[in-house]
């Protein structure tokens, strides 16, 4: 029997496919697991099946001297230090496409959450401030036929798109890479720099990985580039956008608002940012579909099962 070790409980009935060849543990705190509690459990381990929070580098890989296969429940793997994993020969799966159609709607909820002041007028109806209808009451900003931004135009990214396109709105797109004409065709999406995307869009909707190019690639010059009446959305990782640099926006009326899914010290905020009442926050739940969530568990009982068998899972990150 195999030994696998899952950091947090999860949805469904999906790991009880693992037990008739493997002794499943699950973590029984549901809380984020520390770095000394895998140090310590990861020695009799064959497989660990992980979330984008649990802090997997090269110290803890190499504590996992039984281990075959890391499956990360995240379409992201940037918690886990790919390299060491491929140097003691064990396999770092993640999700990835499963998530693209509940992380495009959500990344669609934040936007138009925060163009209409959806969360402030529930704030102001809840606590009894409002007192009748007003001709200027929340002003937002209309959505049909504004130009949307979109950085990263990966699954998520082309998913957005496509939603956008319902809105009769201007694409603009910028990738590490062009998208091949077709694509480009299909989603009614225009390539251009970052800094015309910055520049040109009433929406900007960060969908990219994070790397150490990506790292704070919204910073104080890229917030000073956009509209004043612009909105930016974040679904993906929060390290992407200078955290400190947006609250100063925010707060000065440089942007308009944001919407933001995920944050650069997650679950931590930067000072100041709860207290504005112009970002709509949400604590990382793009994925958080019933749907989605059960399948991203099949998804990595299947590569588990895949690489204790001795096949190779399609995703497979370091193939």
């Amino acid at each position: 029997m195999y030994n696998v070790f899952v950091t947090r409980k999860l949805p469904g009935q999906g790991l009880e496919r693992l037990r008739p060849l493997c002794n499943v543990t699950i973590n029984p705190e549901d809380r984020n697991i520390t770095k000394e509690e895998l140090l310590a459990i990861l020695p009799e381990q064959d497989a660990l099946i992980s979330m984008l929070s649990d802090p997997i580098d090269s110290e803890v890989i190499e504590a996992g001297s039984k281990l075959k296969v890391i499956a990360n429940y995240a379409v992201g793997f940037n918690n886990i230090d790919v390299a060491a994993a491929s140097k003691q020969d064990i396999v770092v799966c993640n999700t990835p496409d499963v998530l693209t159609n509940a992380s495009a709607d959500f990344a669609w909820a934040l936007l138009m959450s925060t163009a209409r002041r959806v969360v402030e007028g529930d704030a102001m109806t809840r606590s009894g401030q409002f007192t009748g209808w007003a001709p200027e009451l929340l002003l937002g900003a209309e959505i049909y036929g504004k130009t949307l931004g979109i950085i990263g135009a990966g699954r998520i990214g082309q998913g957005v798109a496509k939603r956008a396109q319902g809105f009769d709105m201007r694409i603009l797109y910028h990738n590490r890479h062009r998208l091949p004409y077709n694509v480009e065709k299909a989603y009614h999406m225009e390539y251009a720099t970052l800094e015309s995307v910055l520049k040109e869009s009433d929406f900007v909707s960060l969908h990219c990985p994070l790397t150490p190019e990506t790292k704070h690639m919204i910073g104080a010059n890229e917030l000073r580039a956009m509209k004043p009446t612009a909105i930016l959305i974040n679904t993906s990782r929060g390290p992407v956008i200078d955290e400190t640099a947006l609250v100063q926006a925010l707060r000065e009326g440089s942007i308009f608002g944001a919407g933001l899914d995920v944050f650069e010290d997650e679950p931590a905020l930067k000072p100041g940012l709860a207290q504005l009442p112009n970002v709509v926050l949400a604590p990382h739940i793009a994925s958080a579909a019933a749907e989605t969530r059960s399948n991203m568990v099949e998804i990595v009982v299947d590569a588990v099962l895949a690489v204790l068998q001795g096949q190779s899972p399609q995703n497979a990150v370091n193939r």
